[in-house]
């Protein structure tokens, strides 16, 4: 029985490394245009990516600037508290403390707040950027003619396969220009 597997797993062997040779010079002979893309690069200096971190900064900068205040007017009390401890009297003091606690409380959950909602944006903008730059590097795949462009969890690529700056020129040709302020 062991004879017979054994002949039986050469002979397919056999088959499969004649299918190979007989298949090797067509696959060899065969020109492909490869491309490769540095997604970190792309999201870095795509005009779409700059535009939706300015978006989103100016979408949370009045948030983040109430909070520095709210800290600020905290920190203020907590001084004035130390500064006056010793002549106040004691339920003075334990209300200002209990004040003090409170405040930082609410400080610390509307800064909790502003990351989660900070996040979640960020999150959609950039998925949505992620899919715009996603079809651009599709569009110019196909204008020029590749037949595989790649990104993520390349071990290996020569500067002349990256076409990243490409597909960022192509990406700022689209974007209409910023009005100078």
């Amino acid at each position: 029985m062991y004879m017979e597997m054994r002949q039986h797993m050469t002979k397919h062997l056999w088959l499969a490394a004649v299918a190979a040779v007989a298949l090797f010079p067509a696959a060899a002979s065969a020109q492909f245009k490869i491309g490769y893309v540095n997604t970190v690069k792309l999201l870095e200096e795509s005009p779409q990516a700059r535009a939706a971190q300015e978006a989103l900064e100016a979408e949370f900068l009045p948030r983040q600037r109430e909070l520095a205040d709210q800290q600020k007017a905290l920190q203020d009390k907590e001084e004035k508290l130390k500064r006056d401890a010793a002549v106040m009297s004691e339920a003075e003091r334990s209300k200002a403390e209990r004040e003090l606690r409170d405040g930082q409380r609410d400080l610390a959950r509307r800064f909790n707040e502003l990351q989660e909602d900070a996040n979640l944006r960020r999150n959609e903008e950039f998925g949505k950027v992620q899919r715009v730059l996603l079809q651009e590097v599709q569009t110019f795949a196909r204008a020029n003619g590749y037949d595989l462009v790649v990104s993520d969890g390349v071990l290996y690529a020569s500067s002349a396969m990256d076409v990243t700056g490409q597909v960022v020129a192509a990406l700022k040709s689209r974007t209409p220009s910023a009005p100078a302020n």
